[in-house]
């Protein structure tokens, strides 16, 4: 018999996964029996078909969006890091831009996104540019928020034992924020499939954002669903990527 551990990570997988295929089952059954036309709502049954009949496709339009979104991700962590870290070091700074920064994520983003490709283009580096814009705000007000939290004492028997301030950032504040930083990544994997898939919508003749345009023009509906699961796809793998990166790191730190 499992022990409460067991139990408790079992229900964390039983749970979620027995919601997801009862909605599943009872969205089959409606589509079913009141007849609801494919083009309105496909039952699961043909979203499937549709994802094995179109496996090929999909899986070379997700190679552009799912390299775009790495990377928009990566540079969202890095662009985070760099404003926290330059926030945190100075209170002035701080006191002028934080406001400032929090007032302009009020923006609608999307809202944003043709001045991106007015200024960049319609290639990648204006999707990008866009998708790290939208990005990495969670990350950089994690990692700050992880910085100003860091234990006061402990940083003060680190300066008393004549520690260095960038030892002292590395030793303390960095492990201190780390959680923090790696919650806002989290985030930032799902913002950035969403900035590169409107991206796509804007000025891209490939991708599941291109894909998704082409099946809403034909009305086909089911084709719409199925890019939509490989976009969960995406972003499931994307976050548990992060959450795998998080584990390492953080063993890696203690030991």
């Amino acid at each position: 018999m499992p022990d409460a551990t067991g139990r408790e990570r079992l229900l964390t997988v039983a749970l979620p996964t027995g919601t997801a295929v009862a909605f599943l089952a009872v969205w089959q059954a409606v589509a079913t029996l009141w007849a609801i036309p494919a083009v309105i709502l496909p039952a699961p049954s043909d979203i499937v078909r549709q994802l094995v009949g179109s496996w090929g496709e999909l899986l070379y339009q997700a190679s552009f969006t799912g390299a775009e979104a790495l990377a928009a991700c990566v540079l969202s962590g890095i662009v985070g890091i760099l404003v926290a870290a330059m926030l945190a070091s100075s209170t002035p700074l701080r006191e002028m831009l934080y406001p400032n920064l929090v007032a302009f994520q009020l923006i609608p983003k999307i809202a944003l996104a043709p001045l991106f490709v007015i200024w960049l283009g319609i290639d990648a580096p204006s999707r990008l540019a866009f998708s790290t814009f939208i990005s990495f705000f969670p990350v950089a007000i994690g990692t700050l928020t992880g910085l100003q939290s860091t234990n006061p004492n402990a940083i003060r028997l680190c300066q008393s034992l004549t520690a260095s301030p960038s030892q002292i950032f590395r030793h303390v504040q960095v492990p201190y924020a780390l959680p923090f930083f790696f919650s806002g990544m989290k985030v930032a994997a799902t913002l950035s499939v969403i900035g590169i898939v409107v991206g796509e919508f804007i000025s891209s003749k490939h991708g599941l954002g291109s894909y998704i345009l082409l099946a809403g023009s034909r009305a086909e509906t089911a084709r719409i669903f199925a890019a939509l699961v490989v976009l969960c796809v995406i972003g499931l793998a994307l976050y548990g990527a992060i959450a795998w990166l998080e584990l390492r790191v953080r063993r890696a730190w203690r030991g």
